[in-house]
């Protein structure tokens, strides 16, 4: 897809969270460490490879193992193949309560890293929700909050109508809220397996929470966006404000 993407214009491809290794983690240190990805490691080497030959930056998330810790991490890597930046997703839900802290950790850090198409940072999923992670997203100011996320509803259905109603606004008031245009992708999971049903969907969003575009759940395919345009309509806006706050 990430070819596609490529061949059809793209200098930018976001995949969801734990794209590389499934969201299927489930407490057990046995079952999950086995999941876990090195960061370098051989996937980010091959996708490495990948952006040199086509002249493209890959966002993706995988779930990291360093020695017997897990994370919850999300990768850029640019078209040279060098790896921009690392996340650790700061917010715990990605686990259970009880999952032993030994093994399954967090990062601490909200990061921006500059890019050919302005300053980027990393949230993941649950970060969006939590207040003081998005207070520390708007103090870096990036241009673009890339958001790879799992989100599925508890009966495991892809139904677009109770999304648009009752999850999205959620989600468009907490991207106002951080005041960062914001590319967001969601997993889909693997029918075949138990409680893996994140129900997919991708979505551009203005600074100001407003849905510039989608793609409908349950769908594979890309969306594309034009950044440039809202890029410099959102650091108009911040200009502004530092100006009035003067």
């Amino acid at each position: 897809m990430a070819t596609q993407a490529a061949h059809s214009g793209a200098d930018l491809v976001i995949f969801p969270e734990a794209v590389l290794t499934g969201l299927i983690n489930n407490d057990d240190p046995a079952h999950d460490l086995a999941l876990g990805q090195q960061i370098p490691g051989p996937s980010t080497e091959t996708l490495g490879k990948f952006c040199r030959e086509n002249r493209i930056w890959l966002a993706f998330g995988l779930l990291e193992r360093e020695s017997n810790r897990l994370y919850d991490s999300a990768v850029l890597i640019d078209a040279s193949g060098g790896m921009r930046l690392k996340y650790r997703r700061n917010q715990p839900q990605w686990h259970g309560t009880n999952a032993d802290s030994r093994t399954y950790c967090q990062g601490t850090d909200v990061l921006k890293a500059e890019t050919t198409f302005g300053s980027v940072s990393f949230l993941i999923c649950g970060d969006l929700f939590d207040d003081g992670i998005v207070s520390r997203l708007r103090d870096l100011q990036p241009d673009w909050l890339l958001f790879p996320f799992s989100r599925s509803f508890p009966d495991g259905s892809s139904d677009q109508g109770r999304w648009d109603r009752e999850e999205l606004p959620h989600y468009l008031d907490r991207v106002g809220l951080a005041h960062v245009p914001t590319l967001m992708t969601n997993y889909i999971g693997d029918e075949s397996l138990a409680d893996d049903n994140s129900f997919g969907g991708a979505f551009f969003v203005s600074d100001q929470g407003e849905l510039l575009g989608s793609l409908p759940l349950g769908q594979e395919g890309f969306l594309m966006a034009d950044l440039e345009e809202r890029r410099t309509i959102a650091r108009r806006r911040r200009l502004q404000g530092r100006v009035a706050g003067a």
